[in-house]
Order: structure tokens, then C-alpha cells, then sequence
């Protein structure tokens, strides 16, 4: 026995619970600090256990249902976003007075550049990597991870930039009690991982709580809750696709033609934007918001809007066939993604939706979109729930596959409609991640001939 494991089992250390990305970065950091741990998977066979290995030689691996015992030899659990609080685990766990955070909590305690923390149910991605891309227009460097790309934790191990920028979850705002950002940005909730959350009513408290100890707060205006909880001492800009007041951002109208505005001020028409799509202004009014607050300048915020065409799987237009658009955003995994990608859309649509619902409310949905449809080609494990929603609403075709849909949307589509995959829905029912059937779609796309 080594001298790191005789010292793990003669004194309380922390536990990693869960070896996906965030683990393993979380192994990273501890690695870094020297500091040792105990890691456990609850999955017999689980992805990561080999890197594991090679971050930490010496480590404690456990793998399947873990065993509450092993409670009385730790301090503190950190733990992977996608473990639920409910996992029986983590219920003995908190039964036994171990606390439990997430790995935006390791990143507070040892971050030496201020933050930016960005959350909503839709639009975090872009408006993170608006806000990175703005920042380095400026000349500022800024590292972005959390929920997407880098994890927050390997970020520490680079260079200290002048910001960094993070996506972050509602599963990571839950598990984490200090969160003193430069601004917290909110965007917008809606009902969302229900399947994560005891409630709706969690999930909403879970985001707001991005507000709690922010310096500055960006939020939507039309979000009456989130207005209610900012501060005085905190400097708060908002934006909405309505007209802005003062230092506000929003939408106006002149001589026909639409701008992006902060207060009576045009900025740029939104036909120079180059995200497509009404739900990607109200992104880019947001990351202009925030740059406001942290001080970029405004021609270099508006230069990124005017390039910057969008992340893959978020409204990527694939490919125009036989006067067809055919639109990827995989990426709209809830009913009220979906929603705004098939408002964000002019003339009849064809969607293809489907997959795990996450308790999603596919009535509003049907209510929301029917009128816009030609057809709805549903795939998945909820596809007959969606059915049941829009049926006598729409025309329903049912496929086997993505690439089958595919097939029947092109054939169902007109000249001058848009294909469109907005399943609404997450993937895990026949994909690795929504990524992987953004590609799959990408690909059927391109095959048709």
C-alpha cells in the first residue's frame, strides 16, 4: 500500500461520485491540488474508469451501486451534474450530514479572474460564445466552459484570463451555495428537466439563484419574478424583443426596418445579423447587454453579430434541396425550444420531433406551433405522446429512424417550406447526445437525392 492510500483510509477525504467529463475534471483538479479522493460510478461498467487510472494512479475506484458504508470515510461529495438529487446515495448521503456541491463550487474557491454566469432554459450556448467572441473582439481574453465545451474546473489549469465565462445548469446552480459573479446572466426559464427536479417550482428556484450574489444581473424584462430579485446595490441591465427603456436593450422600428436598439439608440438592423432566426436577436440583445455592463466597446460587439453565424445543431441551416431549407437544431431539446425555433421560422414547416420528453407539456407545444406546420414526422420513445397532442391539428407521419423521417419530411415538403428538427425532446432514446443527432440529420440531409 502507497502512502496516498494508506492516508484514505485513515482519515475522511472527498468522494467524486460519477466519472463522465465533469469527474474527470474534477479527478484533474484534485490531482493538481495533491489532494486525494475516493471515486465512485454507480454504473457497473462505466465510460472514463482507464483515464481515471491515469489521473490518479493511486485513487479508490468503486463501480456499481455504491455502498452507504463507505459514508464514514468522507468529508464531502462532489458530484456530476447528471445525478439527480433524489439518487438513493446522495439521500443517505444528506441523511448523514455530508455535504454535497457541485464543481462550480471547487471552481469559486479557487478562481483568481472574475466570472460571468449565464443560465437559462434556451440560449446559453450562443450567448456564451457571443459574449466570449465580443470579449476577444475587444482584446480581452476570455475562457468559456462550465455546461458547455471546457469544463469549469480544467479552465483553472490554463493561463488566467482577464474573464471567464461560464454556461451553467440548473443541475450545477442547485448543488452550488457561492456563486459572487461579475454579472449573473438569466435569460429565460421555462419547464424544463422535469425528469431531473422534483418540480417545476425547484427548477425555476434552482436558476434564479444565479442572481443571489452578483455585482451586475442581466435579465429578460419580461420575466416579472426576476425583477423582483434584483437588488439596488446591484447594477441590472435588461433586454426583450420590445421596445427598451434608457440603458435597456430591446427592438425598435424606423423606416420599415428593425433594429437592435439600446434605448431610443439603433444599433444594428437585425437583417445584419447572422444568427438565424427571431429567438437569436433576443440572444444577441442579451450578450450586448452583458458587454455593456462589462464595458466592451460597441463596435466590436456589433462586428461579432454581424459574423458570427451560430453553433452547430442551434438553427444550423444544412442545406437547401428542391427550394427546400432544411434547418438542424438538434440542440432544441424542450417544448420551449422548440417553439421559438419553429416561430423563428417564415413560411409552412415540416418538423421532426421526438425522443425523451422530459415531462415536457407537448399540448402547449401543439397549441403553439400547428398553425405553421404542413406535417409533424414524429420518431422515439415519446413520438405517440406528441401525437396524441397534435393530433387533428396537423398531418402526423411516424418513423422508425431519423434518417426515415428525413426521408418522409423531404417528400412531404413544398416549394418554399423548411424542414425542420426541433424534436423538443432529449436524445438519449437512440442517441449518445443531441450532437450525435445533429450529425445523423446533417447527414440524411445531405444524402438525399
Amino acid at each position: 500500500m502507497n502512502a496516498i492510500q494508506k492516508m484514505s483510509t485513515s482519515r475522511k477525504q472527498d468522494l467524486v461520485y460519477g466519472f463522465g467529463n465533469t469527474g474527470l475534471s474534477i479527478a484533474r483538479y484534485l490531482s493538481r491540488q495533491q489532494s486525494p479522493a475516493i471515486y465512485i460510478d454507480s454504473r457497473a461498467t462505466p465510460p472514463g474508469v482507464a483515464a481515471l487510472k491515469q489521473i490518479q494512479p493511486a485513487a479508490e475506484i468503486l463501480v456499481g451501486p455504491p455502498d452507504p458504508n463507505v459514508l464514514t470515510r468522507v468529508n464531502r461529495i462532489i458530484v456530476s451534474p447528471g445525478i439527480s438529487d433524489d439518487d438513493a446515495f446522495l439521500v443517505a448521503a444528506r441523511a448523514a450530514g455530508i455535504e454535497i456541491v457541485s464543481d462550480i463550487e471547487l471552481f469559486v474557491e479557487q478562481a483568481t479572474a472574475p466570472f460571468v454566469a449565464i443560465t437559462g432554459s434556451n440560449g446559453k450556448s450562443t450567448v456564451t460564445t457571443l459574449l466570449t467572441k465580443m470579449c476577444e473582439a475587444a482584446g480581452l481574453t476570455a475562457h468559456a466552459g462550465a455546461n458547455l465545451g471546457t469544463p469549469a474546473l480544467d479552465l483553472l489549469a490554463a493561463e488566467t484570463p482577464d474573464l471567464f465565462v461560464l454556461e451553467l445548469s440548473s443541475f450545477q446552480l442547485q448543488r452550488t451555495r457561492h456563486l459572487p459573479a461579475r454579472i449573473a446572466v438569466l435569460l429565460n426559464i421555462s419547464a424544463d428537466h422535469l425528469d431531473w427536479h422534483r418540480d417545476e417550482a425547484e427548477y425555476r428556484e434552482a436558476k434564479y439563484r444565479i442572481l443571489n450574489e452578483a455585482s451586475a444581473v442581466v435579465i429578460n424584462r419580461t420575466d416579472a419574478e426576476s425583477r423582483n430579485r434584483v437588488t439596488a446595490e446591484q447594477t441590472c441591465r435588461s433586454f426583450a424583443l420590445n421596445e427598451p427603456r434608457r440603458q435597456n436593450y430591446g427592438l425598435t422600428e424606423h423606416d420599415g426596418e428593425t433594429f437592435l436598439s439600446r434605448g431610443d439608440e439603433r444599433l444594428l438592423p437585425t437583417s445584419k445579423i447572422a444568427l438565424v432566426g427571431v429567438h437569436n436577436q433576443e440572444n444577441a440583445l442579451a450578450a450586448l447587454a452583458t458587454g455593456d455592463v462589462l464595458g466592451l466597446p460597441m463596435p466590436a460587439m456589433l462586428s461579432v453579430l454581424e459574423s458570427f453565424a451560430g453553433l452547430p445543431h442551434r438553427m444550423q441551416r444544412v442545406r437547401r434541396w428542391h427550394d427546400v431549407d432544411f434547418i438542424n437544431d438538434s440542440k432544441a431539446t424542450n417544448v420551449a425550444a422548440a417553439i421559438a425555433a419553429v416561430s423563428s421560422v417564415g413560411g409552412p414547416v415540416v418538423l421532426i420531433a421526438g425522443g425523451q420528453g422530459k415531462g415536457g407539456d407537448f399540448s402547449a407545444f401543439a397549441a403553439a406551433v400547428h398553425d405553421k406546420l404542413r406535417a409533424a414526422v414524429l420518431i422515439g420513445e415519446d413520438a405517440d405522446v406528441i401525437a396524441g397532442a397534435f393530433a387533428n391539428k396537423t398531418n402526423i407521419l411516424h418513423a422508425d429512424s431519423l434518417g426515415a423521417a428525413v426521408s418522409l419530411a423531404a417528400r412531404e415538403a413544398q416549394s418554399g417550406d423548411t424542414v425542420l428538427l426541433a424534436p423538443a425532446c432529449a436524445s438519449f432514446d437512440q442517441f449518445a447526445n443531441y450532437m450525435q443527432r445533429g450529425i445523423a440529420f446533417c447527414d440524411a440531409v445531405e444524402a438525399l437525392r
